[in-house]
């Protein structure tokens, strides 16, 4: 549950995100360099210690580069592109899909976060919708790159903002972090809640209480 999510004032709404978490690129990259990948792999190998030409290992460097060249597939393509599509249908209400299941890889140790994703806008006055399946979408492609939750989050509500030009938009991103289950303070199971508010569900207390009654009620 998305319990006690703070009132907006209080809510960090990443327009000026620093401490690391930087501008998201905007132009995709050209390729993947499948051959530089395996020869980092393989330094890597040898920097710990192993053997990269023992049985075990002697296909891992080209098995883990093939895996980053997906796990990253959101570096080679426009996300928002998704969202190109839209159609007329005079649906001026909410508009929620929640639990979107979301795998993404924390930028600061390579290492895996996961969770959930619920995504909402109200329409403009034209009615403007886009598929549903395109929300997913979009949040995979933003997923699928070196990414911190709070750029992700925000990077969606973004997206929306620019390509559907609805009323509001709200994204609310739950997730465990590997790099604090699994390492460092080794807390599996803690979870981080972010989210992302524009527009009337940025400005309006109701319309906001409103997503997150239907966010939190979806569980009960």
């Amino acid at each position: 549950m998305v319990a006690g999510i703070p009132p907006i004032s209080e809510v960090p709404m990443n327009d000026n995100l620093s401490h690391g978490v930087g501008t998201p690129r905007d132009v995709p990259i050209p390729g993947f360099d499948q051959d530089r990948a395996e020869k980092a792999v393989r330094e890597l190998l040898l920097a710990c210690g192993e053997d990269p030409d023992r049985d075990g290992l002697v296909d891992t460097p080209a098995r883990v580069a093939r895996a980053y060249h997906e796990l990253f597939a959101g570096l080679y393509t426009n996300p928002e592109s998704v969202l190109d599509k839209t159609f007329d249908e005079s649906h001026d209400e909410l508009v929620l899909v929640t639990d979107i299941p979301m795998f993404s890889t924390c930028e600061h140790h390579l290492v895996p976060f996961h969770g959930v994703a619920h995504v909402g806008y109200i329409p403009n006055e034209q009615g403007r919708v886009t598929g549903l399946s395109k929300l997913a979408r979009l949040v995979d492609l933003y997923s699928k790159r070196p990414q911190v939750q709070e750029r992700l989050t925000s990077q969606i509500a973004d997206a929306m903002m620019k390509k559907l030009e609805p009323r509001g938009v709200i994204v609310v991103i739950e997730a465990e972090h590997l790099c604090m289950a699994m390492r460092g303070i080794r807390k599996p199971g803690a979870r981080t809640t972010t989210s992302a508010l524009r527009g009337i569900l940025k400005s309006s207390a109701s319309s906001r209480a409103e997503a997150i009654e239907l966010i939190n009620g979806r569980t009960r």
